[in-house]
């Protein structure tokens, strides 16, 4: 299986590309327009800041192959709000395949750190990304400081501060906020369920 995982200026790409060859998968990690549209499965992960991200995918062209693909697409962590249509983290537009914008997370509390860090339930989980995870299983590590809200395109929710999306999908677009590659067998079992989507 050609796995190809999206290379441009967004941190932590290698535990993705490490996740899944231990799921025996030999991704390709590339900014190749060519070598993105030929693949049968993408990852478009890391983290990272909205405005430059979109700089570097516009520089290149990658911001129409992607929002182009025709196959299996997963974002994850900064590549789920990227997907999304407008980011408040530097007044960025973004690539509008979720027409929905993400938002920065306001403190009502003390306690309400900034970004999220930790550890969280996923519930109202949607398949196929999450099909055989028990919803009292179902622990995913996150750090960020925006959201997207609950909105049409949800596949799985979490709460911190409010309800927000943790993950989303439409179409042959899924994606993640949390990070499955340093989710344990939850998160194992997610990239291998996306791996396995025909």
């Amino acid at each position: 299986m050609n796995v190809v995982v999206v290379k441009y200026n967004a941190g932590n790409v290698y535990s993705v590309v490490n996740a899944l060859r231990r799921l025996g998968v030999e991704p390709t990690f590339t900014d190749d327009a060519r070598l993105i549209s030929s693949a049968d499965k993408v990852v478009f992960p890391g983290q990272g800041e909205a405005a430059g991200a979109m700089a570097y995918l516009r520089q290149r062209g990658l911001d129409g192959v992607i929002k182009g693909l025709r196959q299996p697409v997963l974002g994850i962590c900064i590549g789920q709000q990227l997907l999304c249509r407008h980011s408040a983290e530097g007044d960025t537009d973004c690539l509008g395949v979720f027409d929905v914008d993400v938002l920065k997370f306001a403190p009502t509390r003390h306690e309400d750190k900034v970004p999220a860090m930790g550890w969280n339930l996923l519930y109202d989980m949607r398949r196929p990304l999450f099909e055989g995870i028990p919803a009292d299983e179902a622990f995913v590590y996150f750090v960020h400081s925006y959201y997207v809200p609950v909105c049409g395109f949800t596949a799985a929710k979490a709460d911190y501060i409010l309800p927000y999306s943790a993950a989303l999908n439409k179409d042959n677009f899924y994606s993640t906020q949390f990070h499955p590659e340093k989710s344990g067998g939850v998160g194992e079992r997610i990239l291998r369920n996306f791996i396995e989507l025909t």
